[in-house]
């Protein structure tokens, strides 16, 4: 029998992790010793206070039910964990939106307000899923280049005034993957005015908020004034407390916005299991300082791997949040080609920039995602391959 699949899964392509883990399989095969820094899953657990409180609730007979929703007491978490950390007050009530995953919102929202031929404004480089989002819902994107000439923060004025008129949502990421650039206020003051103008719906992924290292913070985009009256915020327990095989994040901002997005979510899943719900319920609520903890090991992942790469004349940039470094590569390549080269020479694993969007050709991201013993192990892995030879 044959089978054809729908026309939409045209603007699906497989997913560039996948190529490079059958490629880093066959070079395992063949006995080369191989590091993976190309995909961005924390490899640390969650902290015990939420461990502990998961296997109480797993123990409950009375757990395993659906949720539907989430519960009360998971949104009022959120609604204190936003005053505390950002001093946004958000109505539990109706301006909060529990998820499998932030991924779960960002890849459906598309679909609640975008029609086929509609442009949705996306940064380029951005996240995989955001491609993924569009190509759901049917609808066009129009790149928004991050450069560094620009500190990675998208231009507006140079978006078409036709486009603009036909955009339906704009997605913005700080810090953001794959580069961890960060917002400033007059930046985001800018996107509600712009928004504003042409009727635009804001969707700022934030997952990433808790993953800083300098004495600049993130800023959520719901501090802003006039934000709400256009957007909405996507947040995450996956990278800020280690539970991203948990699959729980949530939206905040916006109640019309937020009421579209539950409407379709209830065609689609049953909620989360509860306890899951409630070890989220203490991550948001706990005081223990474990998010000083994390960042602490991240920033000491960061500057043993930018140092010494930087040391071994490969110059990148440390970023000041993210669990990312956007590396420019040396000239003479694409960022597949070094890809392989790095891959096939040094046995380390990054993903090429390209992968993200076409602005991202010249960089490759390498993630934080192993402990700075192996990092540094990574250093001298691409010492040793003199792909750097001449250069410090």
């Amino acid at each position: 029998m044959n089978f054809t699949v729908a026309t939409r899964m045209n603007g699906f392509k497989e997913s560039v992790f996948n190529e490079l883990s059958m490629y880093k399989k066959l070079k395992i095969a063949e006995g080369k010793e191989i590091i993976d820094l190309s995909v961005g899953s924390p490899d640390l657990p969650p902290p015990a206070y939420i461990t502990d409180e998961l296997n109480k609730h797993i123990k409950d007979p009375t757990a395993y039910g659906y949720t539907l929703t989430g519960t009360n007491e998971f949104k009022e978490a959120v609604s204190s964990y936003y005053r505390t950390r950002y001093n946004v007050s958000l109505q539990a009530t109706n301006e909060v939106l529990m998820l499998m995953g932030s991924q779960d919102g960002l890849v459906h929202l598309p679909m609640v307000f975008a029609n086929p031929e509609d442009y949705i404004l996306v940064p380029d480089p951005g996240y995989t899923a955001y491609a993924t989002a569009i190509a759901m819902a049917g609808a066009k994107a129009f790149p928004l280049p991050l450069k560094a000439e620009n500190e990675f923060i998208p231009d507006l004025s140079n978006v078409p005034t036709e486009i603009a008129q036909k955009a339906k949502l704009m997605i913005l990421n700080f810090p953001g993957n794959p580069i961890p650039a960060l917002a400033s206020v007059e930046f985001f003051q800018e996107v509600i005015d712009f928004a504003k103008k042409y009727n635009i719906i804001v969707v700022h992924d934030f997952a990433y908020s808790e993953l800083y290292y300098e004495k600049e913070k993130p800023i959520s985009f719901l501090s802003i004034p006039g934000a709400r009256d256009v957007g909405v915020e996507f947040n995450s327990l996956s990278k800020s407390f280690n539970l991203a095989g948990c699959r729980i994040g949530y939206l905040v901002g916006n109640p019309g916005i937020i009421q579209s997005l539950q409407v379709l979510k209830s065609n689609l899943d049953y909620g989360v299991f509860l306890p899951i719900q409630k070890a989220a319920i203490a991550a948001l609520t706990n005081s223990s300082g474990f998010s000083d903890e994390l960042r602490n090991t991240y920033k000491n992942r960061r500057d043993t791997l930018v140092n010494g790469l930087n040391e071994l004349g490969w110059n990148v940039e440390a970023p000041k949040a993210s669990m990312f470094v956007w590396a420019e590569i040396p000239k003479g390549y694409t960022s597949t080609s070094f890809t392989y080269e790095l891959l096939d020479k040094a046995g380390v694993v990054v993903t090429p920039g390209s992968a993200f969007g076409e602005t991202g050709e010249g960089y490759v991201r390498i993630a934080l995602v192993q402990d700075e013993e192996i990092l540094l192990k990574v250093v001298t892995k691409i010492k040793n391959s003199g792909l750097f030879e001449g250069e410090s």
